[in-house]
């Protein structure tokens, strides 16, 4: 690659489907096994050829931003980071148009509520001009699909088809091999206003640049997940732990409570008469006391007394005292039974 490679992530979006979590924090600052989904998200790309090369773009909103570079300053130091903003949020092309200045040469998209497990080091070598990476699923009709001809080119993106005949669902990670490409695709878009209900769908762009002859072909994903709702975010902790991501080990031998793995507790957090586990992640500084806790994240300096809690998110700096069941809490929140 004779530019370095851009990795663009979109993430000024109000994270609606998170909330009330999002209220005080950006979606990509969530808590996930351990750490958050923006700490998943730049581990994905480490795959890249000279990835100490790499500059992100983190695209963020007109609120909250600060806590996005901060998070990025203090775990990533050696990253470059261009951090343009979104003024309003009307679309995924939009984010991007707004990036502009930033994009040339080798681009990687990924939307910020996607993970993927996949290795990246074969771009090195590409010759497509663009790659959509996809999954096969049995019913891909709530989904966006490529449909492709007989010698494996997409020639369109169909969202929510109504056939089941097209199964190759995109998971929005995209590769182009000149951002320049797309931008112009972006600039077309925007002046036939190609939108819908107001908002730019990269879709749109994808399909003006392969009605041109774009060469994009579709790479497969084994493993696809989800961080954009409060149960897949639970879920996705839970498919995580299973695969390692958990340091249960560590808490082997503690005297009063019960650990069962897989669990990720951070090292300052306490853990007191209790039953954490399965599938638990607690942040920094929390403290759980008389309690038993499986399927759910806490955050951190959190505190939860006498209670018992399953399939939950829990935000930051919450206490909880006397309570049995499932609970979605924003940060600083005090609840009692």
């Amino acid at each position: 690659m004779s530019h370095a490679l851009k990795i663009v992530i979109p993430m000024a979006g109000y994270g609606t489907r998170l909330r009330p979590l999002t209220w005080s924090k950006p979606k990509p600052l969530v808590p996930l096994a351990g750490k958050t989904v923006l700490d998943y998200l730049v581990d994905m790309f480490r795959s890249v050829p000279n990835f100490e090369q790499s500059e992100f773009v983190f695209i963020l909103g007109p609120t909250m931003g600060e806590q996005i570079e901060a998070h990025t300053a203090r775990h990533y130091p050696d990253l470059k980071v261009h951090y343009p903003v979104q003024p309003a949020m009307i679309g995924q092309s939009d984010a991007f148009w707004q990036a502009r200045e930033f994009l040339q040469g080798p681009l990687l998209i990924a939307f910020s509520d996607t993970l993927i497990e996949n290795d990246f080091s074969f771009l090195a070598d590409e010759d497509a001009a663009g790659i959509a990476w996809v999954k096969p699923v049995p019913d891909p009709r709530r989904f966006g699909v490529a449909e492709v001809d007989a010698d494996g080119w997409i020639t369109r993106l169909i969202e929510k088809p109504q056939s089941m005949q097209n199964n190759l669902v995109v998971v929005g990670c995209y590769y182009f091999r000149q951002a320049e490409e797309l931008l112009s695709a972006i600039q077309e878009q925007k002046e036939q206003d190609l939108s819908l209900r107001g908002e730019f769908y990269l879709a749109d762009a994808i399909n003006i640049l392969l009605q041109r002859g774009f060469k994009m072909r579709t790479e497969n994903v084994n493993v696809w997940l989800d961080a954009g709702t409060t149960d897949t975010v639970i879920s996705t902790n839970r498919f995580l732990m299973d695969h390692g991501r958990e340091n249960s080990a560590e808490w082997a031998n503690l005297a009063d409570s019960t650990i069962i793995p897989p669990v990720y507790l951070h090292p300052s957090a306490q853990v007191r008469q209790s039953t954490i586990g399965p599938h638990v992640s607690l942040g920094e500084g929390t403290v759980v006391e008389n309690s038993s806790i499986k399927d759910a994240i806490i955050g951190s300096q959190t505190t939860i007394v006498n209670s018992q809690l399953e399939t939950s998110l829990i935000g930051d700096r919450v206490m909880l005292s006397g309570l049995s069941g499932k609970f979605n809490l924003g940060d600083d929140s005090q609840v009692s039974g």
